[in-house]
């Protein structure tokens, strides 16, 4: 089964009535470890593709790099808006990357990475915050990208970085 699937399928296990409860998911420090790990390698596969291609049409990626500081003196819900930022530009950077490649290894990482990060942003979307449910219109900070290899990198640093320290802020609260 794919692991966007796990992801999914794990979340869904370990909801409350109306209300996602995101405890087993940040509870367990090995899942977020296994997908550091995933993005590690995906990231690992798609730099061993052959005669990748440049992208013809540069695709937005966010940044992905904070400041610690910064990032604890937010909010949970204000980390899971900008996390969903990210998220959704890359998203979109992948679906337009899967257009322009037509190799299969790179193609198959590719939906691969789609289905990975494609699983954290409806995940993110579903958690029940005290501001609603999240809505589309953010503009994260982004660089254009031309290597293919950029977008699993990204990825990689959004794992391990954002999401990772989210997960870990989460669990300061839900795992008494």
């Amino acid at each position: 089964s794919p692991p966007g699937l796990l992801l999914l399928t794990s979340f869904l296990l370990h909801m409350e009535e109306g209300h996602a409860s995101p405890t087993r998911l940040v509870c367990d420090n090995r899942l977020i470890q296994k997908y550091i790990v995933e993005a590690k390698d995906m990231e690992k596969r798609a730099g061993q593709c052959q005669a990748l291609p440049t992208l013809n049409c540069p695709t937005a990626l966010p940044l992905v790099d904070f400041s610690l500081q910064q990032w604890k003196s937010k909010s949970n819900e204000t980390k899971r808006r900008e996390i969903l930022c990210d998220l959704t530009l890359l998203v979109g950077a992948v679906v337009g990357a899967q257009g322009q490649v037509t190799q299969e290894c790179g193609a198959r990482q590719l939906s691969q990475l789609y289905r990975h990060a494609n699983s954290f942003l409806l995940l993110l979307q579903t958690f029940s915050w005290e501001a609603g449910p999240w809505e589309p219109g953010c503009s994260p900070r982004s660089v254009e990208q031309t290597h293919v290899t950029g977008i699993f990198l990204t990825y990689r640093q959004l794992v391990q970085g954002k999401l990772c320290f989210f997960f870990h802020d989460l669990a300061k609260d839900l795992c008494k």
